[in-house]
């Protein structure tokens, strides 16, 4: 039995991979702060109480340990916001974008890693970050930073699970420009706040975004095809196509 555990799951990228996983046969569930198509599969929490996600997920493992032969944790959940310069930046978005982008994940992970320590099936986390992560835009400083500190994180964990005796594999993929809330969330900011934005305008108008359902295709097979204790820690799904 393969279970698969997403955040952020009742829409976008997150939502395609609850259904995709299940048409595969694996046994998903999701959490996320709506439901709004009442799947008795998803749990309904903000992934920034870290003690109410962190019990569901131990309530999953603990559920199916003895059954399963593999788990997968997909830290999708995440925001864009605050987009504005340094100087202008809301306090209270810094720490909420903080929460859900890198703390929670990392919160997740833990729980993970160590309900698990002992299950010698196959083990698997997926981070989905950004390109983002890797390069600065400007008026992105919050999200920049939270990717890049979601990746750094993931290179730590690859290394320290070399040496554990069931280690827990773990890949943190950027998935491309995907037509999705967030880019609507960035096409309505202004161009003081965000200098790149006619850039983004233009990916949608010229049809340059990808469909969450076809990047939801491409991350199930990464996720399938894919030894994450033999893969680099840091991916980005156009290297698959």
């Amino acid at each position: 039995m393969e279970i698969v555990i997403i955040t952020g799951a009742s829409k976008g990228i997150g939502r395609q991979l609850l259904s995709q996983f299940s048409d595969t046969g694996a046994t998903v569930y999701g959490m996320a702060r709506t439901n709004p198509e009442s799947l008795h599969t998803m749990y309904e929490v903000d992934v920034a109480d870290y003690g109410k996600s962190s019990a569901i997920l131990e309530g999953i493992i603990s559920q199916h340990k003895d059954e399963a032969n593999s788990f997968t944790l997909i830290n999708n959940a995440g925001m864009i916001d605050p987009i504005s310069l340094a100087g202008s930046l809301d306090s209270l978005k810094i720490e909420q974008a903080i929460q859900v982008n890198l703390t929670a994940p990392i919160q997740l992970i833990n729980t993970f890693i160590d309900a698990l320590k002992d299950f010698r099936g196959t083990k698997k986390v997926l981070n989905i970050s950004s390109g983002a992560g890797r390069h600065a835009y400007e008026g992105w400083s919050i999200y920049c930073t939270t990717k890049a500190g979601l990746d750094h994180f993931s290179r730590v964990v690859a290394l320290e699970q070399q040496k554990a005796d069931y280690p827990t594999g773990i890949v943190s993929i950027a998935p491309g420009i995907i037509d999705t809330g967030m880019q609507e969330t960035i096409r309505s900011s202004s161009e003081k706040q965000f200098p790149h934005l006619k850039r983004f305008i233009a990916y949608k108008q010229e049809g340059q975004l990808s469909s969450a359902q076809k990047t939801a295709e491409k991350l199930v097979r990464f996720v399938k095809e894919t030894n994450f204790l033999e893969s680099e820690p840091i991916a980005d799904i156009r290297q698959f196509d």
